[in-house]
């Protein structure tokens, strides 16, 4: 037996103390599972290639656990170890011998997953000691025992082993005595192990006989060998991605839409499959879905750092060697491998979303309202994309009718440029609110689109940005006269008295204090076969303060209260039935007159409320406010109910 100190220098970097090697203490099963399956593959290697002759025999690899001893093996038949090679690549950590394997066999080998030399320490993150027990495939080799309590001093001999391969033996601390739970360590073992190309067993099969569950002589394999991005998308049919789809999300009720297949071995090596699930609303919700790989081996669903912010809403699966990781290969570090993929994967999605649309036009459209969400992110997020996305992202109108924009802004060129020349394009977020200016619009031959979604605002925003002449108006943000004007407004023919006595009356009528603040009382001229009184939103105000709720630095304007102004369509007949005939000298003579004779000083009031015939009027002009408020739908509660009344007490 010998004894020894592990070699650790500065070269190396090497964070020996146990839990410092690595932030999630789960992880050490994962490294220990991948060198198994390392020296596995290194096996069939060095077959394949004649250095080890006849049959290989079972190349499980298998996990198990002693709770009488409290311990944790990892047991495999790879290449094992002879006592030299413990000396080199346990005690002398961070040499990493996949590293030296690869450069070896590079042109015959097969995917050698370890490339750290570290992650076999990580067992001392959960254990206060750990064995190796190893026979290398070598003839006459002498088996060897490793033995360490966690600190620099190990002992090391000769043993007797009956097969090729080594087990590694975790004597798991008390603290940690959740990795002795069958259902603790068949969890981890799925998470990290599902699709390595070894089989990993983990003690028996079992199933419900007679009301109870019995262990059948059948081993428990965890993972998949051969997952679906390992094989050519010739051998695959659609239903096995769909397949495929759920064995990485059990719980997903909806088939994907479709599905990307990746597959790159210039200038860097990718494999995977992704997935377009449907996305309605909530960006947070379907984020951090798609799995990356390191050959086979599950490292991390938070994938932001590989491919563009916009692409975590897809899910599936990423699998590259080429991707730089630490230690834990938790988290990526950013280089031009890294940019080359993500650009890689940018292009490829965009490519198939045009091949898509260009293919079939209207099954396109049917899917539209499910990844619109996703495209519209890109579109937002992503330069690149943006441009090659504006030839298959679509708008919708209330007919149901679908187009890109430039299709869609040829459709409505005719009608709907006005007198500037500013394409001006109409449209609505909710169809049963705006109902009443929506037919004004179609009246006039105009078209309205249907911008209902999360990111509408910031999409119709960026397009303005993209076309200097172009402009995006919600149906309610002023008369429709005014939002596509084709020729320079109407004067009406009222003083300015008039239109003071108007404002007044209807602000002092308003419903509440609070009112008076949200709702600004304009007059002006629309049409005669419009409303007398109806409400408009500025659309500026408006598109901020909606834009706020997605976008840091606008929170002044979320903060802001809704307002809107209560238009008084000084055209309408109704209206015009208020304002008196006589002009303002005659009533203001008059005035002056009634006053002298009564010995009070005439008022200005006293003129407006003549000039306008707004004596008595009070319960008229409660009814023109609340058409106005109703035809919004932001008539409500007690205000609906004094509006009911008073409609059938006016009848």
């Amino acid at each position: 037996m010998s004894k020894g100190n592990i070699g650790v220098t500065s070269d190396n970097i090497f964070p020996v103390i146990k839990k410092f090697l690595y932030s999630d203490h789960e992880i050490f099963l994962r490294e220990l599972i991948s060198n198994a399956v390392d020296a596995t593959t290194k096996l069939k290697t060095l077959s394949s290639v004649g250095e080890v002759k006849g049959d290989l025999g079972d190349l499980r690899v298998r996990v198990s656990i002693d709770k009488s001893k409290k311990t944790l093996t990892v047991s495999d038949h790879g290449i094992g170890m002879t006592a030299e090679e413990v000396d080199k690549y346990i005690n002398q950590i961070a040499f990493s011998g996949a590293e030296e394997f690869l450069n070896q066999y590079k042109d015959k080998t097969e995917a050698i997953i370890g490339h750290f030399g570290l992650g076999f320490y990580s067992s001392f993150m959960v254990a206060n000691k750990v064995e190796i027990f190893s026979q290398s495939y070598k003839e006459d080799a002498k088996a060897v025992h490793w033995s360490c309590e966690g600190n620099p001093e190990y002992t090391m001999e000769d043993t007797i082993k009956a097969e090729r391969g080594t087990d590694i033996v975790l004597h798991i601390d008390d603290e940690f005595s959740q990795y002795l739970e069958d259902a603790t360590i068949e969890g981890l073992l799925k998470k990290y192990c599902k699709f390595l190309p070894i089989e990993i067993a983990f003690g028996k099969k079992k199933e419900w006989k007679d009301g109870k569950e019995v262990e059948l002589d059948e081993e428990n394999i965890i993972n998949d060998i051969n997952p679906a991005w390992t094989r050519k998308p010739a051998d695959l049919k659609d239903e096995d991605y769909d397949k495929f789809y759920h064995e990485l999300y059990p719980m997903q009720m909806d088939e994907p839409l479709f599905h990307i297949h990746l597959n790159v071995d210039y200038p860097f090596n990718l494999t995977g499959i992704l997935y377009f699930p449907k996305i309605k609303s909530n960006l947070d919700v379907h984020r951090n879905k798609i799995q990356l790989y390191c050959n086979q081996v599950y490292v991390t669903d938070e994938v932001e750092n590989i491919v563009p912010e916009y692409l975590t809403l897809l899910h599936g699966v990423i699998d590259s060697p080429d991707i730089p990781l630490n230690v834990s290969r938790s988290y990526l570090q950013s280089d031009n491998n890294v940019k080359k993929i993500s650009g890689y994967i940018t292009k490829k999605v965009a490519d198939k979303l045009a091949e898509l649309y260009k293919a079939d036009k209207e099954d396109f459209a049917k899917k539209w309202d499910d990844i619109k969400m996703f495209i519209q992110f890109g579109m937002l997020t992503d330069e690149k994309f943006y441009e090659k996305a504006t030839g298959f992202a679509l708008y919708k109108n209330l007919s149901g009718e679908y187009a890109t924009l430039d299709e869609y802004m040829d459709k409505v060129r005719e009608a709907q440029v006005d007198k500037d020349g500013n394409m001006v394009l109409l449209y609505t977020n909710d169809p049963d609110a705006h109902y009443t200016y929506i037919e004004r619009a179609k009246a006039k031959g105009y078209d309205v689109l249907l911008m209902d979604g999360e990111l509408d605002v910031h999409c119709m925003s960026q397009a303005e940005q993209k076309h200097e002449k172009l402009r995006f108006v919600r149906i309610d943000s002023d008369t429709i006269e005014n939002l596509i004007r084709k020729e320079e407004a109407a004067k009406d023919e009222y003083t300015d008295e008039q239109k003071e006595g108007l404002r007044k009356a209807f602000e002092g009528l308003l419903p509440s204090a609070e009112d008076k603040l949200r709702y600004f009382v304009t007059c002006e001229a629309a049409a005669a076969d419009a409303l007398p009184v109806f409400l408009t939103q500025n659309e500026f105000m408006r598109r901020m303060k909606e834009m706020s709720a997605h976008q840091q630095g606008m929170s002044f304007y979320g903060q802001m209260p809704d307002q809107y102004n209560l238009v008084i369509n000084t055209a309408h007949p109704l209206i015009q039935e208020l304002v008196a005939k006589e002009t303002s000298e005659q009533v203001e003579e008059e005035v002056e007159k009634k006053a002298e004779k009564e010995g009070e000083e005439p008022k200005k009031e006293t003129v407006i409320k003549t000039v306008c015939k707004l004596e008595g009027e009070d319960e008229r002009i409660k009814q023109l406010i609340d058409i106005a408020l109703l035809a919004s739908g932001q008539l409500k509660g007690e205000a609906l109910a004094k509006f009911v009344n008073r409609s059938v007490e006016l009848l």
